[in-house]
């Protein structure tokens, strides 16, 4: 039989395994990453819908049965809170990962393209103040743009101008 002291020595080199095992990041954010993204398309289909109609019709339809108690509405107000509060930790990691890799794309196109700023690549990091300077910069080119279209003659595409459209 072993002793006390052996029991608490495996205890803790079990407790120190778990320990490393939760601060392993790469495989947490793997699992969650999986999970986020096979609920995100299980939970965004019409069958889930379903699914989440005929259990509030259960509910409903039983409130008779339960003399529409104080405990037959927290059933449903506790349910509905739960699942709202885990759908926003869902539906935000998948925002963050669907803009992260538009962000991505983004950014490849500027790379791609030989005449783009550069400089625009990691917008997303830059302060608010920074910003704000490159949106004023942007929007005076804009403008710019509009002024000098409104003074050009109009460009009429090169298989001629568009046909009317005809009424009946």
């Amino acid at each position: 039989m072993p002793s006390t002291a052996d029991l608490i020595d495996q205890a803790r080199q079990q407790a120190n395994r778990l320990l490393g095992r939760f601060q392993d990041t790469p495989l947490w954010n793997a699992r969650f990453d999986r999970f986020a993204r096979l609920f995100g398309q299980l939970s965004g289909r019409p069958l889930a819908f379903n699914v989440a109609m005929a259990v509030i019709l259960l509910w409903v339809v039983s409130g008779p049965l339960f003399g529409f108690s104080d405990t037959w509405q927290l059933v449903i107000n506790t349910a509905t809170t739960i699942v709202t509060f885990l759908m926003v930790f869902l539906i935000q990691h998948t925002q963050n990962r669907d803009t992260e890799a538009l962000q991505v794309k983004l950014d490849e196109l500027i790379r791609a393209i030989e005449r783009a700023d550069n400089t625009l690549l990691d917008l997303e990091e830059l302060e608010e103040a920074e910003l704000a300077l490159l949106r004023q910069r942007y929007t005076s080119l804009a403008r710019a743009a509009r002024e000098e279209a409104k003074t050009r003659p109009e460009r009429v595409p090169a298989g001629g101008p568009p046909a009317a459209p005809t009424r009946r």
